[in-house]
């Protein structure tokens, strides 16, 4: 088990330097942030010392050695904008985007585990075939195409909601909706899917042969089988909660994590842009290593080493 989770936390980390990397790399080569900041007349010497002041004029390997390092010593820069550190900036959002995403989350778990469920166990009803239409047109529209539609109807047709801020709890149905259904619709379908894939299975089969009653095959073999692959559609839901608010938040004018995302990204705000995308990676990475040691719990032959799984 030690070297099962070892494996999984090494990989974890590599992956995360990548991804780091790949942001890095992206951000220096998408543009000048000297000439987004300063204003179009600026005189080209307040421009180089401006690139002076915040390293740009360095070569890129020296930034990046400088970047890595200032990590390792837990400062992940200053906002080019304000000049307040870049983590205080996202700190300060990340209460609003939990706010919406975290009452989304238990939406899509809460509807699409269920209405899954359900559809597998009435496979082509009338039921199953509206969970389906439903999933189908849930997973397929856009989140903002979803999200402005509600708008027009509940805060411009009958005017029951706002259509955006953050003034009241009534400001944060829409958005939360708009986050869940899409969730909601996605996981329906994959658990549909799972819970069909189990029950075909022959010790379904001979369960029921048995005489067990339907409801303890269901309950005792095929929701735990099927639990294990819909774990990893619900760990990355998990992982993105702050990657996914990202539109929404635009739509909805909603002072969280993703619409400083969208903003920094807009002004070059590098410091910024890289304290989010560092952390929706390290959430995202965390959300992957607790499904791997999950998976590992759920199923111990994935414990055992490969030479002793191709044995068995």
């Amino acid at each position: 088990m030690i070297r099962f989770v070892a494996t999984r936390a090494a990989r974890a980390l590599l992956t995360l330097v990548l991804v780091v990397t790949f942001a890095f790399v992206v951000l220096r080569l998408s543009g000048d942030p000297a000439l987004l900041i300063m204003s179009a007349d600026a005189p080209p010497e307040a421009i180089a010392a401006f690139r002076r002041a915040w390293g740009l004029d360095d070569p890129l390997w020296v930034q990046y050695v400088n970047y890595f390092g200032a990590i390792a010593k837990g400062d992940l820069g200053r906002s080019m904008r304000d000049g307040r550190d870049a983590i205080t900036l996202v700190a300060e959002r990340i209460p609003a985007t939990l706010a919406l995403t975290i009452p989304a989350l238990l939406i899509k778990v809460g509807i699409g585990i269920p209405a899954g469920v359900y559809a597998a166990l009435h496979r082509n009803s009338l039921a199953d075939r509206a969970v389906m239409v439903l999933a189908v047109a849930g997973f397929t529209v856009p989140s903002f195409v979803l999200g402005l539609l509600l708008v027009l109807l509940f805060a411009v047709q009958l005017g029951w909601l706002p259509s955006g801020g953050q003034d009241s709890w009534r400001h944060a149905i829409l958005p939360i909706i708009t986050l869940g259904v899409g969730g909601a619709a996605a996981l329906a379908r994959f658990t549909r899917s799972a819970m069909l894939e189990v029950l075909g299975q022959p010790f379904i089969r001979t369960a029921s042969a048995k005489g067990v009653p339907w409801h303890r095959v269901v309950r005792g073999h095929a929701l735990p089988n099927a639990a294990i692959p819909t774990v990893t559609i619900v760990g990355f839901m998990v992982g993105s909660l702050l990657a996914g608010a990202v539109v929404v938040e635009s739509v909805f004018s909603w002072p969280g994590v993703g619409r400083l995302l969208v903003v920094a990204v807009a002004n070059r705000d590098l410091a910024v842009v890289q304290c989010i995308l560092l952390l929706v990676a390290a959430t995202m990475i965390c959300a992957n290593l607790v499904v791997d040691l999950l998976y590992g719990a759920l199923d111990p032959r994935l414990r055992a080493p490969v030479a002793a799984r191709g044995a068995a």
